[in-house]
């Protein structure tokens, strides 16, 4: 691991807010990174943690939410989804880091 990354911090998983929608980066066990994006972040977390969302996390529990955007359209949220998962996971940490801005 690049050494200008720090070990990505859990963060607070915000309340359901009407109209709202999440893109969300998640930390794997095995220190990948998992992109999506849903408008219920709570229950979202509940069903990575529990293995009922997606083979790649169910594959590497325990997970972490690390890092979240809001948007005001799903249809943004999900082309911001898309476009994070183009990235590479240098790109994804330093978003996390705080050193790549939201675009």
């Amino acid at each position: 691991m690049n050494k200008a990354f720090k070990a990505p911090e859990e963060v607070e998983c915000p309340e359901l807010v009407e109209g709202t929608f999440f893109v969300y980066l998640l930390e794997c066990s095995d220190k990948s990174i998992y992109c999506g994006s849903t408008f219920n972040l709570k229950n979202r977390l509940k069903e990575h943690m529990s293995g009922e969302a997606a083979v790649w996390t169910n594959m590497r529990r325990p997970i972490k939410l690390v890092y979240f955007e809001t948007y005001n359209s799903l249809v943004l949220a999900r082309r911001r989804e898309k476009q994070i998962k183009g990235w590479t996971a240098e790109k994804k940490k330093k978003l996390i880091n705080g050193i790549w801005k939201k675009q």
